[in-house]
């Protein structure tokens, strides 16, 4: 998480993808240092990789920045690796200003860790949230790995999933629809290493995302 390291990485990746300017770059799982290091250093070396990406940013290299996490926005608040969303937010103000480019985080959701929208374990001017709530509140936009859990939710999903989720042919595509249909929710990412798979996936994009009362009747039956 050293600047000079996540500098040299961005300017490999610029030359690995032959682009000038990366969209988003995120700082990976920042959370496991805390197992090493006590919160205040860890805090301050978040802030010094802030500061670095947003030194990036005004050279033209990035967009914006964020943070890519496992355990992080979902664990509970005593956990060793957890972190206060706000907390991260501030450090970005920190290190940016009011126009910080924090803008990003990314984190697992899928049908069986649904801990980023039914676990209130962040808190924000006082009230405990969800992650998802607390990102809209700070204005940071979610992405969702692990949509399909490595493939673990392809198959065997109960009927009441197809029942909520219908006009899809698979499990795979259910799973992707509860996620892309969660509120909050901006991106449901998914790894694909085969073309027949690449098009099952993409066939879900022909299907709007539930409704909230699709959604809801989800967790009414379960």
């Amino acid at each position: 998480m050293t600047p000079t390291y996540l500098l040299n990485q961005l300017d490999c990746s610029r030359r690995n993808l032959d682009i000038e300017c990366i969209d988003i770059y995120y700082v990976h799982n920042p959370e496991t240092q805390l197992a090493e290091v006590s919160r205040e250093e860890f805090h301050d070396r978040l802030l010094k990789a802030f500061e670095a990406l947003e030194g990036a940013v005004t050279e033209g290299k990035i967009r914006f920045y964020g943070t890519a996490t496992w355990n992080a926005y979902r664990n509970d608040p005593g956990a060793e690796d957890y972190l206060g969303l706000a907390e991260v937010v501030e450090t970005a103000r920190k290190a940016g200003g009011e126009r910080h480019h924090f803008k990003v985080i990314q984190l697992p959701f899928n049908l069986a860790m649904s801990e980023a929208l039914t676990k209130r374990n962040q808190e924000v001017d006082g009230e405990r949230l969800s992650a998802l709530e607390a990102a809209q509140r700070l204005d940071i936009t979610v992405m969702c790995s692990a949509s399909i859990l490595q493939g673990q939710l392809a198959r065997g999903l109960p009927p009441v999933v197809g029942e909520v989720f219908s006009g899809l042919e698979t499990d795979a595509q259910r799973s992707l629809q509860f996620v892309r249909s969660t509120p909050g929710v901006v991106t449901a990412v998914v790894g694909m290493k085969q073309i027949p798979h690449v098009e099952e996936n993409l066939r879900v994009g022909r299907v709007p995302p539930a409704t909230p009362e699709q959604y809801a009747m989800l967790w009414k039956s379960s």
